[in-house]
């Protein structure tokens, strides 16, 4: 994929050019004629305009569908998913401004059967031109080296088979003299090892920036695959690079020394890189599963609502304080959102160590009846509806106890490859936080096996077992 002006002359003039062409065919008599035939279609006048009133046709579409297309012509690596949607977005855009032109200024009127008959061929032929551009040209795979571990990187640089283009780390770790790394202040580092700037170890490559630089690297070199070297990252930087390898379709691979960090497949011992699973769902298990979501979710507020109003009554009568606990959990690739429970504990400080339920002296009465019969977690519809959280999945947890449960189970990270959920495998198996390996083994297992499916079968077997709950706090 050409990546400068080339790509830029290539999309406007391909997009003015199919335009017209489409505008041409739609005005020819005898195709007018024929979809006159259909029975909808045939109460539209058939009138081909010609002379100056077709130029200025020709001219307006192709004018205004080529503006609707802008946020296009930057060169930037696109999923194909992606370009198709964003060009049947800009598709509707400028045909909806086609028809606001015509219906306020009748001279620049586009008739309507033309409008009718050149977006379903629009629709079709600039998603495939984009992709066209978008094809690969005639080189080998272009990949860089993104990381904090010196060692890590020169390993990668010296073994893998990759033709690798340079490396982006942060300043601190990157060595400007044999045995000495300078960090951003000019302080000397005594210890960081020389890495990756050739010189002793001989990998020859050149540091590209920092990850702040990243997204850029990855458009203007035109990146395939990116290795990760991370030791101990920050989270921000550490799904901040995963997040762009995902936005730009770009490939992402670790050691497998460090495979237990990420989300991937069984190792080929044979291989010196893996891939990671970005992108673990199937996009047409994905479709399903976020269709399910906001049903589930606006069903669930529609019918509780009622219910809503006595629980939120219930919480103030008690000790007049606020109704609802709101709360930092972690979300995909590490990113954090906000959630809301009805509240179930007195409103002071906590503490970030998990306990069990019957072991916390801090919940009221209604909020120990709310955590019984899982009433508590209704507000959380609302997040599932937004799209923060999905109904089934890895439970999203506080952002505090994160660091907690990272020291307690090295493999924690993996559970941030999936959207985090209402209810997922852990909660029905009874695992909580307060073992957090067990809770940890079901999530993992979830991340591999998942499909809508066995979300159905999960969302089947929590609303069994919420009804018991129900069942039985209302017989004691």
């Amino acid at each position: 994929m050409d990546t400068g002006w080339a790509y830029r002359v290539a999309s406007v003039g391909g997009v003015a050019a199919l335009v017209a062409v489409a505008v041409i065919l739609a005005n020819n008599g005898a195709v007018q004629a024929t979809v006159a035939m259909v029975p909808v279609l045939g109460r539209l006048p058939v009138d081909p305009p010609a002379g100056a009133e077709f130029v200025i046709e020709v001219v307006l579409t192709v004018a205004v569908v080529t503006g609707a297309f802008v946020p296009l012509y930057k060169p930037r690596p696109r999923r194909i998913l992606e370009i198709i949607a964003l060009a049947h977005k800009r598709v509707f855009v400028a045909v909806f401004a086609l028809a606001t032109i015509g219906y306020f200024d009748y001279t620049y009127k586009v008739p309507r059967l033309t409008l009718v008959l050149i977006t379903p061929i629009l629709l079709v032929v600039l998603p495939a031109w984009f992709i066209w551009l978008r094809r690969p040209e005639a080189r080998s795979e272009r990949a860089v080296i993104v990381g904090d571990d010196p060692t890590q990187i020169a390993d990668i640089a010296r073994g893998a088979e990759l033709p690798l283009l340079g490396y982006l780390c942060p300043t601190t770790v990157h060595a400007l003299t044999d045995d000495r790394a300078i960090d951003d202040r000019g302080a000397g580092m005594p210890g960081m090892a020389h890495a990756v700037d050739g010189g002793r170890r001989g990998t020859g490559l050149a540091r590209l920036g920092g990850l702040s630089r990243l997204e850029d690297v990855l458009v203007a070199q035109d990146i395939d695959t990116v290795v990760l070297a991370f030791d101990e990252p920050d989270r921000a930087e550490f799904f901040g690079a995963l997040d762009a390898c995902y936005e730009h379709g770009v490939a992402a691979k670790v050691h497998p020394t460090h495979a237990d960090t990420v989300l991937t497949n069984p190792p080929d011992p044979n291989a010196s890189l893996v891939d990671v699973e970005i992108e673990p769902w199937d996009i047409q298990d994905y479709l399903f599963k976020r269709g399910f979501d906001i049903a589930f979710s606006l069903t669930g507020l529609v019918v509780l609502a009622p219910l809503l109003t006595v629980i939120a009554a219930a919480i103030k009568l008690e000790d007049r304080g606020p109704v609802l606990y709101r709360q930092e959990r972690t979300a995909v690739f590490g990113e954090t959102f906000p959630i809301f429970k009805f509240r179930s504990m007195t409103p002071e400080g906590g503490s970030a160590t998990p306990i069990a339920d019957d072991e916390n002296d801090r919940i009221t009465k209604v909020g120990r009846i709310l955590r019984e019969t899982h009433l508590d977690e209704i507000p959380q519809l609302w997040s599932i509806l937004r799209g923060d959280m999905s109904v089934v999945g890895p439970r999203a947890v506080w952002t505090e106890e994160e660091h907690l449960l990272e020291n307690e189970a090295e493999t924690w990270r993996k559970r941030w490859f999936v959207k985090p959920g209402l209810t997922g495998l852990a909660q029905i198996n009874d695992a909580s936080s307060v073992d957090p390996g067990a809770k940890l083994r079901y999530d993992l297992q979830y991340v591999r096996e998942q499909s809508f499916a066995y979300d159905l079968k999960i969302v089947a077997r929590q609303l069994w077992k919420v009804g018991a709950d129900v069942v039985e706090a209302l017989w004691r």
